[in-house]
């Protein structure tokens, strides 16, 4: 494994079923893919529209492959899935986002 492998970096990750028109079947693709973000054993953070998950750069990559092959697993013909990776001296989604948390946001 290359230096780089280990980096600390985050990704931000959106897994989209296509052809879906069912709001809880959307709903239940989409929790298929995080729980194979869940099952890495990665720091993760849910929100409405992506996943946030810090870890080695390897990791997260094969993660995201895991999450997308997940939606295809649960049936969905067309999917898509967004990511913004970012790597190097970034602080953790805790560093960030502390002082909002703290007032309920």
């Amino acid at each position: 494994m290359e230096k780089n492998d280990e980096t600390r970096s985050a990704l931000a990750i959106q897994c989209l079923p296509f052809g879906v028109v069912d709001k809880e079947k959307i709903y239940d693709i989409v929790h298929a893919a995080i729980l194979e973000i869940d099952g890495s054993g990665l720091s993760y953070t849910v929100g409405p529209f992506e996943t946030v998950i810090e870890g080695p750069l390897s990791k997260l990559l094969e993660v995201a492959g895991k999450a997308h092959a997940a939606m295809l697993d649960a049936g969905v013909k067309t999917c898509a899935t967004y990511m913004k990776l970012w790597s190097g001296d970034i602080g953790t989604s805790e560093e960030k986002t502390k002082n909002y948390r703290a007032r309920g946001h």
